[in-house]
Formats: C-alpha cells, structure tokens, sequence
C-alpha cells in the first residue's frame, strides 16, 4: 500500500550551497507512488541533524509546509543584518518541523535574530536540503491519518534517528511496553513508532545503523519495508525487508531506494533485488546487502527496468485509467511479443522440469480481485486445452481452508505488483505442501515471482490508475501463453494448432484498437446514465467472469450498487431485483460455435425486458438476433470464443471511466483503495 523512497548522493558542497536533489528525489518519487494509495506523506532529511516534516492528507499539503519552512528560513537570514550580533536565541530547539512550524516561526520571531541567524537559517534549510534522504506516503493503519501519525517517525532520547516503514508490526504492544519502560517516549498511535524507537536503542547499544537494524529485525513480528537515516551516520540509509516491497535503484555517484522502481525510474535504469529478510546499507557510492545473521551477499540480483519515466504519466489523457484503458493494444502485444521462438512457446524464468509438469494431475490459481475475474477467464481456456481440472481460488480464502494441495499440483499465482500479501502468504503455503508454483506478475524484483519456481511477466507497462485495466488483459493472456504451454509440454495439441491458436491471439490487439476507436458510444452512453444508483451484469462462459470484472470496475470507481452473475443463476434469484429502467449490462457469446449459449443468453435477455430492465447488449459484429431484444447494442470484433473476454471487457472498462468521470470523482485514487495491498 504504502509508498517508501529513499535516497544518498552527494553532500552539499557547504551550508551556504546546499544541493536540493535529495528533496527533489524524494518528492518526485514520492508523487509517483501516490498511485499506490495513501492519506499522508512526509520526508526526513538528515545534514548535522535529522529534520522531519510531515502532513496528513494529499503531498500538496507536504510541499507547502516545506515552503512554509524555506520562506522561514529566508526571513530569518534577510533579519540578521540588522540584528544586533549579540542577540542569543532558543530557535534551536524548534527546528523540528514535524514538531509545528507555526511554534518554530514564533520561536525565532520571538528570539530575534543575530548570532543565532545563521543557525536557525541552517535548521530550516536543513529540512530541505542535504545529501540524504527519506520518504513516506501513508495507508493508515494503526491510528488515524494525522500529522502526528504520518511518517517519518523520530526513534531515540532526543530524535536523532528517523524511521519510514510499510507494512505491520505484529508484536508491537509488547514492544512499545518494554521501550516505554526503558523511558522512550511515544507520540504516535502508530506501531511503525515503536519500530523507530527500538532502532535507537539498538544503535545506542552498538554505535552502527546497520548492525541495529539487524538486531532489531530479530525482534520485529509481521510485514515490514524500514528506511532508516540516523544523525551520526549522515550519508548512509539502510533498509530492511520481509513481506514487503524494496528494490534499490543504481546510480552514477548516487542510489536510490523505492518500494518499487516507479520511485527513481527517471533517474536510472538499473535496479538491485532485495530478497526476504535482508539487510541493504546505501550511501553515494555503495550498496551492501546482508542477511540477517550478518553474512555478506556477495552478488545481489541486478535487473534492468525496461520502461521510462514518460510511461508513469499521464500524457495527454485525463486520468491515469483513460491512458491505460487506451494503452491497451500496444499493451496486449508487448505481452505477447516473442513467446513463440522456432515454434516452440517459452516462460520468462523456469526451475520446473518439464517431466513434473507433465505429472500434474490439478491446477489451482490463485489471485485477489481483479486478478482472480483473470483467473476465472483462463480456468476455461486451460481446461479445455490441456485436459487438466482448474480450480480457482481466492488467495486471501486459500491457505485458511486447509486446501488440498500435493506435489502433483500446480499453482498459479496471479499479482499485477507481485506483492499483494494474500497471494503471497498463499503462495508460501502452497509450496510448504510440495506444489509447484508459477507466477504471473507485472512487475520484475518484486517478491511473488522470486519466491515462485517460475514466471511469466506481462510487459504492460506501468499501471497507476488503482482500478486494473491493461494489466487485467496481461494477465488473462499470460495465462492463454501458459496454458498453451503446458499443451505444449504434455502433448495435448500439436504444434500446428498452436501456431494457430497462437496467429488468433497476435490478432487480438488490432481487434482491441478497433473497439478502443470506436468508444463514443460507450462514453456517451456513460455520461447519459451518471445518476444510475445500480447496473447488473450477466455474461455465460467466459462472459461470466466478464461480467464480474465490469461490475468490480463500477465500484471501484464509481461507488454505486453493481452486481455481476452467471446468466444461468437468473431464475434461481437475482431476476428479483430486475424492476423497470434498471440498466443491466448482457454479454453476448458469438453465435458461431457455441449455438447453445448464444440462445440461452437470447432467452436471459428476453426474461429481463419483459420486466422492465434496460437491456445494454454487448455482442458481436454482424450479430442480428440480439437486435429484437436489445436497448443498446455495443458492437466488437469475432473472435474465439475463448478469446472473447479480450475484447468484451473494454466496453465496460470505457463505462466504468466515463461514468466515474461525470460524476466528478477521482478515477485513479478512488476512496478507501490501494493499487496494492501488502498487508493481511
């Protein structure tokens, strides 16, 4: 959820040329991440002191309060000349702006200015300006979205360290009981505070950040990303991880740290993997990584970000859900582009003998959301190609229902970030009941595809809008690939009807420009229907999972009622809520092939006209049965019918947008959600 950034360049030259590059770093990074959802931010930059600062709400709120303390700053050095130079102040001790900055402006105004000028000026500046740095944007947990609550958090006697941290600390009570026993006063409601505190004593203890986080990791339950910066040691951060996201950046003079690449895109390609459980210390020039008992990683995973800083913005479109719902084609193909090399399909990373897989006897995916609507598209497609039975499952339900999971097993474990936690944990207990376990992630370094025994990435480009869009299609067509895949491996099709099959799927994209061009329809009808208060949505086959992603997109973003089912499940009771005008979305399968489905949804249709619904069809080109019975026909491409899903969602994502865009909401940062949940 959270967002974590840190940085260590060079120092400035001297306090009268101070370099603004770490508070540049930090903002910007930290503007990157807002994507992921949060309701505070602050930073914490360390010169010969550590200066906080800190705000709830947007990072608007950050940066004026950081102004604020330069035009401080300023005021305070124009005074001194024509100060008397005797003058003594106690300005020192407000500097802090985590503490207030109105107390800090009326402390110096009070003092005077003088000798002190020079130094009151150093503190403020030292807020903003210095040769490391770290930051934080919030998702409240423990206590609720204040000032006092937001990150950084100072941890020792008098503040001289400062602490971010994602994630939650499980133990926390116990430890906050012992700290404030050993006189360590606490300020926050939060656990991340005892985290800062317990560093300290670590750190009085052994005179060194690195070998206090360590000690105080020992002694940390739960999930946790910590940054760490400390008074004495002003040019080093350091960093540890477990069950939380931290990749480190490498630059030339310079590196940088970020909760994920997005952080410090635009200032380097090159990127380390942290792995579970170890320690980074990061300065200008270094990056040493170690485990938990102190050993040296000799040769940490280095990985190159194959996307720059233009694909994080919004570029002309206005919202971040628009962009990428339109990115879509070029998306789609990038996914699919060089998997099949001489005729045979490939997986980005593998450590699974191909004789294992042809030894599996069940499939089980498992996925959060959006990703698990995915999930429910591709248990058709694997069906039917590979013969094997595919059971898909709610990774948060999982491991708590003692599932039955072998090493003939196959878990798929589907995650745009590649650190929602649910998945993870599921992911760690699979593996413990000898399953195999692959992954299919968006983003590289993150933890999910580390821990699997294989990966499948889906290249889409990032994705900051909150709501899944492009990484949904990623995800449905990674999945075709591995179900082709594993066909391929156990003989289930020939290569010549993979080659076909595949010549269908590389179709897809110009299949998906060509409903993307032509969305007037959809945008119009969207803004018509603003003050809708419920839309039902009904799909068959792979329709159905369709419908429920359409649904989840409306709540998402739109926060009204909005339900998708299995057309079949109508008579059995949802028609109940069918009155008159209510909007009912109706995917429509192709007519050809599937004859069977094409008349049952015909007949669903007719069921809910006759009792008032206003019925929006979504159906294929040249698709004249619908047309008696339909309010609204949106067209698309034929296909297959198993690549349907491709092509019918977009429609209702295009909906979900426009819908969320009359109504003057947020599309990218809806209320309450997070682009990923990293914890429980």
């Amino acid at each position: 959820m959270c967002g974590i950034v840190g940085y260590a360049g060079p120092q400035a030259a001297s306090p009268q040329a101070p370099s603004s590059r770490p508070l540049d770093v930090v903002l910007q990074g930290l503007a990157r991440l807002e994507y992921r959802g949060y309701d505070s931010a602050g930073i914490a930059v360390v010169d010969e002191q550590v200066r906080v600062t800190k705000r709830s709400g947007k990072l608007k709120n950050l940066r004026e309060a950081l102004e604020a303390t330069d035009t401080d700053a300023r005021q305070t050095a124009d005074a001194r000349q024509t100060a008397d130079a005797g003058q003594t102040t106690g300005a020192e001790q407000v500097a802090d702006t985590g503490a207030g900055m109105a107390a800090d402006t009326r402390a110096r105004q009070a003092a005077g200015a003088g000798q002190v000028a020079d130094a009151a000026t150093k503190q403020a500046l030292g807020t903003t300006h210095g040769g490391v740095a770290i930051g934080h944007t919030r998702w409240a947990t423990h206590g609720a979205p204040t000032d006092t609550n937001a990150h950084p958090h100072r941890g020792g006697r008098d503040g001289e360290l400062a602490v971010v941290h994602n994630g939650i600390i499980e133990n926390f009570a116990q430890l906050r009981a012992d700290l404030a026993a050993d006189g360590f006063v606490f300020v926050s409601e939060t656990d991340s505070e005892v985290a800062a505190h317990l560093l300290a004593r670590e750190v009085e203890q052994t005179g060194d950040l690195t070998e206090a986080m360590r000690a105080t990791t020992a002694r940390l339950e739960g999930a946790f990303t910590l940054l760490a910066v400390h008074r004495d040691q002003p040019g080093t951060v350091v960093a540890a991880r477990r069950n939380s996201p931290l990749v480190v950046g490498l630059g030339e003079g310079e590196n940088f740290l970020g909760s994920d690449v997005a952080a410090f895109v635009d200032s380097t390609k090159e990127a380390l993997e942290i792995d579970q459980d170890q320690i980074v210390t990061v300065t200008a020039d270094s990056v040493r990584v170690i485990e938990t008992d102190g050993t040296e990683v000799p040769d940490p995973k280095r990985f190159r970000i194959e996307w720059d800083v233009a694909a994080a913005q919004k570029g002309g479109y206005p919202s971040f859900m628009a962009k990428e719902i339109h990115e879509q084609a070029g998306a789609l193909a990038d996914t699919l582009l060089g998997r099949l090399v001489d005729g045979t399909l490939q997986l980005d990373e593998r450590d699974i003998d191909e004789s294992v897989l042809r030894s599996i006897d069940k499939i089980v995916v498992i996925a959060c959301g959006t990703a698990a609507n995915a999930g429910a598209v591709v248990k058709y497609a694997i069906e039917h190609w590979c013969r094997i039975p595919v059971e898909v499952e709610l990774a948060h339900e999982f491991r708590y229902r003692d599932p039955v999971v072998t090493e003939k097993t196959l878990v798929v474990a589907i995650s745009q970030s590649g650190e929602t936690m649910d998945t993870l944990m599921a992911v760690r207990h699979a593996r413990e009941q000898g399953a195999k376990v692959i992954a299919i992630c968006n983003t590289r370094g993150s933890t999910i595809p580390r821990e699997a025994d294989a990966a499948l990435y889906l290249y889409v480009g990032p994705e900051i809008a909150v709501a899944s869009t492009k990484a949904y299609l990623g995800q449905i067509a990674a999945c075709y690939l591995l179900g082709l895949y594993l066909a391929q491996v156990r003989g289930n099709l020939f290569p010549e009807e993979i080659a076909e099959i595949m010549e269908d799927l590389q179709s897809i994209p110009e299949k998906i420009q060509r409903v993307l061009d032509d969305s007037a329809q959809v945008e119009q009808l969207a803004q018509s229907m603003q003050d809708a208060t419920s839309v039902l949505f009904l799909g068959r086959h792979v329709g159905y999972p369709t419908a429920m992603e359409g649904a989840l997109k409306l709540k998402e973003i739109a926060y009204i009622h909005a339900e998708g089912f299995a057309a079949g499940e109508l008579k059995h009771g949802p028609i109940a809520l069918i009155e008159e005008g209510q909007p009912v979305f109706v995917i429509v399968p192709s007519p050809r092939g599937r004859d069977v489905l094409h008349s049952k949804l015909i007949s669903n249709i007719q069921e809910i006209r006759a009792r008032g619904a206003r019925t929006l069809v979504i159906a294929e080109e040249g698709d004249e049965d619908v047309l008696p019975y339909a309010d609204e026909v949106i067209r698309v491409p034929a296909t297959r019918t198993l690549f349907a899903a491709l092509l019918t969602v977009i429609p209702l994502q295009i909906f979900a947008c426009e819908l969320a865009t009359a109504k003057g909401l947020d599309v990218d940062q809806p209320r309450n959600l997070a682009k990923s949940v990293t914890v429980e």
